[in-house]
């Protein structure tokens, strides 16, 4: 039988905000995991279910991150930067997600 795939929801869409592209995030991909930045609202099984969907993998694991923005001047007046919540999903042995494509 087929395997069935799970629907893709606009909220999906919502979760995933953009791949993270860094030498350490390359340097994870041999270890079959891949960096997201996220939704701050996102929760794992909310990550889990987006990246599932949305790329036809399957999540053995999501581990969260909120990096805190920095504190920056422009003009001589301080501003902060937003806060970022990034999400490292692990994926099962054999399997891969290309983040240089579009979905």
């Amino acid at each position: 039988m087929a395997k069935q795939q799970k629907a893709v929801d606009n909220r999906h869409y919502d979760v995933i905000v953009a791949p993270h592209i860094t030498e350490k995030a390359t340097l994870l991909s041999e270890h079959n995991a891949v960096v997201f930045k996220v939704a701050n609202d996102a929760t794992k099984p909310e990550i889990k279910a987006a990246v599932e969907a949305l790329f036809d993998v399957t999540v053995t694991g999501v581990n969260t991150i909120v990096q805190k923005g920095k504190t920056k001047k422009w003009k001589g007046a301080p501003y902060q930067r937003s806060d970022m919540k990034k999400a490292i999903v692990t994926l099962k042995d054999g399997q891969s997600i290309d983040v240089t494509t579009g979905i």
